[in-house]
């Protein structure tokens, strides 16, 4: 039901309120200055409130992007501690680009724009040689970054109702660069963990020969407590991963043998594998060792460059798929959830491959002379 009622203001000048009332819904009023925009609004406001979109057009705004990410940050954040580090600078610097804006006001195009803001303007400098030179946000940082966004959008379009649709689902991604393969030869294999091994940090070797072994990240070896490892049965089962599944890696050979040794002389007041130093004041917790010093100088004293710590999961990876390990099978030892990650590594494995294909065929056909 509508109606529109007509007012006339002490200085003689009419205008138009309209109402709109639909059962089961509150009712809906706005004033205008000509009757015809008056019955425009009660055709249009009637026909959305019947199609379920006034309310959601209404909230879109009512709330600002500001908003959405302030009660991101308040309610959801919390739940992914581990990406919290990242996830919120990212979130508070679309806020600080586009936090006065509704909701209802923030378009593909105007994402699309501040995408292009992320990639071409400098966010930092850095010193090459006696210069300050600007750096740059990489395509796959500008991806972190829409990402971010992407997800308050959906929990304000699934849960909150506050839009009806996400706008970042119209605006393309970076494309990202290729994936780094960068992984240490026979010779610098070698050289490292003898750099390692005489590094006056006795944690350094276990910590790389695990890393080299298992392909587990830096921090999952950092992390790493007790509780996780079974000596007995040569296995550390991480429960706090990436992709938040649970991942078993298999010790063998030289780190069931150092962490067995290791086992032995485990500090008392941690259970952490690799604890840092003791905190200063009482009662602190006691965090992770932190090994980046020390692995840059057995870098240097074994004379490899271009080489990150990251980079020894990318030698376990390569020298499985050159020892014959399949994708899915180097996929499960890294803990990816699809083989899309690993596929850098395919090349590696084309003579296992061929072998594999070769024998199908002698069992197919018979041997080159039969």
């Amino acid at each position: 039901m509508a109606n529109i009622e007509t007012r006339t203001a002490k200085d003689g000048s009419t205008s138009f309120r309209a109402k709109v009332r639909l059962k089961g819904y509150p009712a809906q009023s706005a004033t205008f200055e000509r009757v015809t925009d008056a019955r425009k609004w009660v055709q249009q406001t009637e026909a959305a409130i019947r199609e379920g979109r006034h309310f959601k057009t209404t909230e879109s705004k009512r709330h600002t992007l500001g908003d959405m990410v302030d009660r991101y940050l308040r309610e959801v954040m919390p739940t992914k501690r581990k990406s919290e580090h990242q996830q919120k600078p990212q979130l508070e610097w679309w806020k600080s680009q586009l936090g006065d804006y509704s909701l209802a006001d923030i378009t593909p195009p105007l994402i699309a724009q501040h995408r292009d803001k992320l990639a071409n303007e400098p966010y930092a400098e850095a010193t090459v040689g006696d210069k300050q030179v600007p750096r740059y946000r990489g395509p796959s940082t500008v991806i972190r970054y829409m990402a971010a966004l992407s997800h308050a959008f959906t929990i304000a379009v699934q849960e909150w109702q506050w839009v009806d649709d996400s706008p970042m689902r119209k605006v393309s991604k970076p494309t990202p660069p290729r994936g780094r393969v960068r992984y240490l030869s026979d010779n610098e294999r070698q050289n490292l963990l003898d750099a390692c091994e005489k590094s006056s940090n006795k944690d350094l070797y276990p910590a790389l020969v695990l890393a080299l072994s298992t392909g587990a990240r830096r921090m999952e070896i950092m992390g790493m407590r007790w509780g996780q490892v079974d000596i007995a049965r040569g296995f550390i089962t991480l429960t706090e991963t990436k992709n938040g599944e649970i991942r078993a890696l298999p010790l063998a050979s030289k780190a069931l043998q150092l962490m067995t040794e290791r086992s032995k002389v485990r500090r008392i007041d941690t259970d952490l594998v690799f604890p840092g130093k003791e905190p200063k004041r009482p009662g602190d917790p006691i965090k992770p060792i932190d090994l980046r010093a020390p692995f840059e100088s057995a870098l240097k004293q074994a004379k490899i460059d271009n080489f990150h710590w990251h980079d020894l999961r990318h030698t376990c990876a390569s020298y499985l798929a050159m020892n014959g390990a399949s994708l899915a099978e180097i996929a499960e030892v890294l803990g990816h959830k699809t083989l899309q990650m690993v596929k850098r590594y395919s090349h590696l494995s084309q003579a296992h491959t061929a072998r594999v294909v070769t024998s199908m065929n002698e069992k197919m056909f018979g041997g080159a002379n039969g």
